[in-house]
């Protein structure tokens, strides 16, 4: 099959697979798992996430809101969807589309109390991220309302760590733990049903597994870029060299001349932006891609749709392939040189690249 598309995220469903077989490996059996593909599955295509993930065993998908729901019900996506901000206007799709939602606040509540459509029901808690969810002063009210309306079936309860990766932070994410184990237990008894508990999400998994209750939510870890030697991150961003040129000493390249050449030299030019989602903070010299195994920095200012980068000690050609990231650079070490996380990197990535699935 032949691609004409120059640049290229390319998304290896294997290692999907590895890495939820990893996170399963450090759960019992019985629990079950809810995957993240919120945000598109953070940049990678959340149809084909979606239904590799379908295969898994999975307890459900977990996504942000209505209309992320509704495009994986139209793509054939079978599996429970659960929509963790349902809003107060999509109450007809979440119907039509057999969507669950996550109700946290009194307006939502009241909202679905009054409807008396069935709906599937999973009940968020705030235990310290202060975010989300019903404060634990709030759980008596919450419950004599939901028992006298028994057409939301409530599922499971859940709450969210705020820094379950921060080992500095122990003690926070043991107390919201604690709490949360101590407000969930209250709450079921309150609606007299046994529910489904959840609160570990990656990092929860990793690092607080003894805490892992009925269910837990994977997102990043999923897609690999965390740090665990175990964990394999799923995709690469290549792209091509479009022109290259020879400037010499005292030539300024791109937007504002924030770089001046000091000595004569060979850029190279790359058809990725900050609208594809490379970061602009990588620009002069922050930013690096690889060629043929060496490292070539970035030099200007990062363009809408183009960026440059100093060739000058490279054999190279116009069309000849970059990693933007991949085996060689890591999403992981691109967002700590912009002191942000993972997250952000793959989630700005532009829809208009295409993906490739392995």
């Amino acid at each position: 099959m032949h691609n004409h598309n120059e640049t290229i995220l390319y998304v290896d469903l294997n290692k999907l697979k590895h890495n939820f077989n990893f996170f399963k490996s450090k759960l019992r059996k019985s629990t079950k798992i809810i995957c993240v593909v919120k945000a598109y599955a953070y940049g990678h295509g959340d149809i084909r996430i979606s239904k590799a993930l379908e295969k898994l065993n999975i307890y459900g998908l977990w996504v942000t809101d209505f209309e992320e729901g509704v495009v994986l019900r139209k793509s054939g996506v079978r599996s429970r969807i659960i929509v963790a901000n349902p809003g107060i206007k999509s109450y007809e799709q979440i119907l039509k589309y057999n969507l669950d939602i996550v109700i946290y606040n009194k307006t939502l509540l009241d909202l679905y109390c009054s409807k008396k459509k069935p709906v599937n029901v999973h009940i968020k808690l705030n235990t310290g991220m202060n975010r989300y969810g019903f404060n634990s002063h709030e759980i008596t009210s919450v419950c004599e309302k939901l028992n006298s309306s028994p057409h939301l079936n409530v599922l499971s309860v859940c709450s969210h760590l705020a820094c379950a990766d921060k080992k500095d932070l122990k003690d926070f994410t043991l107390n919201q733990l604690k709490k949360f184990s101590s407000i969930s237990k209250v709450f079921e008894k309150k609606i007299d049903k046994k529910l489904l508990k959840h609160i570990l999400n990656s990092s929860g998994v990793l690092n607080y597994s003894s805490f892992q209750m009925d269910m837990v939510r994977i997102g990043i870890g999923l897609y690999g870029s965390m740090k665990n030697e175990n964990l394999l991150p799923i995709s690469s961003l290549s792209s091509v060299i479009t022109q290259t040129r020879i400037i010499e000493k005292g030539d300024f390249v791109g937007y504002g001349f924030s770089f001046c050449s000091n000595k004569k030299m060979q850029i190279s030019i790359v058809p990725v932006g900050y609208a594809d989602g490379l970061n602009r903070k990588l620009s002069n010299g922050v930013g690096k891609v690889i060629i043929n195994g060496r490292i070539c920095k970035i030099v200007g200012k990062i363009s809408m749709g183009t960026f440059a980068i100093d060739t000058s000690e490279v054999n190279v050609s116009e069309g000849q392939k970059i990693e933007v990231f991949g085996d060689s650079l890591s999403v992981y070490s691109i967002a700590r040189s912009l002191n942000t996380i993972p997250y952000e990197i793959y989630s700005t990535l532009n829809r208009r690249i295409k993906r490739i699935y392995l």
